[in-house]
């Protein structure tokens, strides 16, 4: 082999991350016959949020790239909890953001007969017994990482009578809590998850797809390998909190089978995201106090709620990408989420104009009653996005913050006696400003150049004047609402407090609802989740509200990264 191809193996090898490396090696030794089948086991408990979506990411993406599998399995062993909404919406959000499973999708619940069979065999070979202790007693018993813990009274029933226990654990002779199933491990093990771990508890509860069949229901610990095992998975990939429980993970593997066939457990640093809370269980609190509006407000992590503030497939994923696959945890800045977002729409989304505090712009010597249309470009950052024509005439609506009566020297929008350029169109001159008896501008009148319009090549259209203002006809602008989101919290860290409530730092400017703005009449058709640039305003996105009578535009995120910048002058 040459030095070439050597630096070159040497380089495609850097590249890979380590799961990767993982896999490539497994391959080469063709371990599990030199497959790849991954898995993505959300709990269907409530809506996926971005730290999902890495995930999602990262399991299909190992599939694809090494011709695989990717199985969708819901982990539905918490029938108290789950619903079939949140399958619904997981089955919903994986399809958007561009990924198919392997087949049907599972479920753990579809495990449940061949689970408690393996739960019995565990049983009949003295390696699990039935408890009788409570949980706040069996806590007690387990010791400390340093401490041994200290072994259940319970622990040396007979087979016989473990099985007898069992049986009736299963056939609802019991309360909730009275009894569990635990494995018989070791209570001294230094791994605090391998002290006599619980395999089944109690619940009488209705189960979504099972129904009133079953009163007991497996862990996590014990159901996630053997379904696992029982889909033929070989790189299960789980976020790193579930590192101390691998051990248990084999273990429950090695003393159920006896093939040389093992999925293989690793794990990765879970997402963390600046002014972002990613708990399901605080993200719940935020939707059941009223804090939000739903699962899928605009101002949630929740996919849902990413894709209806504008979010693209496209720039979760090379978020995703993006931020790598880390072997310890650490926070991800949001501005690199939002940094994506822009640089996907800013190669797809079409320019548009719409005027979100207007004030009356009145050319005095245009005629009345004349309007005439202009050839603008949809997206100048794609030559194959065309051109489309807007319409101009004698009064238009401009942004109330782009006039100044008495504006400083670097103040290069509209003034009395200085020339701008309205986009697509003419320079024109500001006269003056018409004010209501109590003091408001009502209007702004100005007079046009007719030799000066855009694109018509006369010296006058090459004249050179610094301010370019976007605009659109009030006579046929399209009335809108937008709703301007900003970061739902305005801490960094918002649950990184001990002594607060990380809903104390909720950004109570994290939604402005602007009802009377104004935009281009072509937009008048435009369908929910359609994605829009408004000139030098920002991204913004049609809402899922918008109907024939009300047209709802949900701001995406602004032109710029202006938050770092605000949050230093407070």
């Amino acid at each position: 082999m040459d030095n070439k191809t050597v630096k070159e193996e040497s380089a495609n090898e850097k590249s890979l991350n380590f799961i990767q490396q993982i896999i490539e090696e497994d391959l080469q030794n063709n371990v599990n016959d030199g497959r790849v089948h991954t898995r993505f086991p959300p709990e269907p408990n409530g809506y996926l949020h971005i730290g999902h979506a890495k995930a999602i990411c990262l399991n299909f993406s190992l599939a694809q790239q090494y011709q695989g599998k990717c199985n969708l399995r819901f982990d539905d062993t918490n029938p108290v909890k789950e619903d079939t909404e949140y399958v619904d919406s997981i089955m919903e959000d994986i399809k958007w953001l561009g990924f198919e499973w392997e087949g049907e999708p599972h479920y753990t619940s579809d495990y449940f007969d061949q689970l408690y069979d393996w739960a019995v065999q565990l049983i009949k070979d003295g390696k699990a017994y039935v408890d009788d202790q409570t949980a706040e007693q069996i806590a007690e018993q387990k010791g400390s990482p340093t401490v041994p813990g200290t072994e259940s009274p319970f622990r040396n029933r007979s087979v016989e009578e473990n099985l007898d226990l069992f049986a009736r654990m299963k056939n609802g002779e019991y309360k909730d809590g009275e009894k569990v199933l635990r494995a018989k491990i070791d209570m001294a093990s230094p791994n605090m998850h391998m002290r006599d771990p619980l395999m089944y508890r109690i619940m009488h509860a209705h189960h979504h797809r099972t129904g009133d069949k079953w009163c007991i229901y497996p862990m996590y610990d014990y159901a996630h390998g053997e379904s696992d095992y029982i889909e033929g998975i070989t790189h299960s990939i789980c976020t790193l909190e579930f590192e101390v429980h691998r051990p248990l993970y084999e273990w429950f593997i090695d003393n159920i089978t006896d093939t040389e066939y093992r999925p293989k457990q690793r794990e990765f640093a879970r997402l963390n995201l600046s002014y972002t809370v990613m708990s399901k269980r605080k993200l719940l609190e935020l939707v059941t106090d009223g804090h939000v509006n739903g699962w899928d407000d605009p101002r949630m992590p929740t996919v849902s709620g990413l894709r209806r503030r504008g979010y693209t497939p496209a720039a979760i994923r090379n978020f995703a990408d993006t931020i790598g696959v880390a072997k310890r945890n650490n926070v991800i800045d949001v501005s690199l989420l939002e940094f994506c977002v822009r640089e996907d729409l800013n190669k797809t989304a079409t320019r548009v104009m719409g005027v979100l505090d207007p004030v009356k712009l009145v050319i005095t010597n245009y005629a009345e009653g004349e309007e005439e249309w202009l050839t603008i470009d949809n997206n100048p950052e794609d030559e194959n996005a065309g051109t489309r024509e807007i319409p101009f005439s004698r009064e238009l609506y401009i942004e109330r913050n782009d006039f100044m009566e008495d504006a400083p020297r670097k103040f290069f929008r509209m003034t009395p006696g200085r020339e701008v350029r309205l986009k697509a169109g003419y320079i024109v001159m500001c006269e003056k400003a018409v004010y209501d008896a109590d003091g408001n501008i009502t209007e702004i009148h100005c007079t046009y150049d007719p030799k000066s319009k855009s694109g018509s090549g006369t010296e006058e259209s090459k004249r050179k004047v610094k301010g370019t203002l976007h605009w659109v006809s009030a006579k046929h602008a399209a009335k809108a609402e937008v709703r301007v989101y900003d970061r739902l919290f305005n801490d960094e860290a918002p649950d990184g407090h001990k002594d607060k409530d990380f809903k104390d730092f909720i950004n109570p400017d994290s939604l402005e609802i602007l009802k009377d703005c104004y935009v281009e009449p072509c937009l008048k058709d435009a369908k929910a989740e359609d994605h829009f640039q408004f000139t030098r305003l920002g991204y913004f996105s049609v809402d899922k509200d918008t109907n024939a009578d009300q047209l709802i535009f949900n701001r995406t995120v602004s032109l710029k990264d202006s938050w770092a910048k605000a949050q230093k002058k407070k």
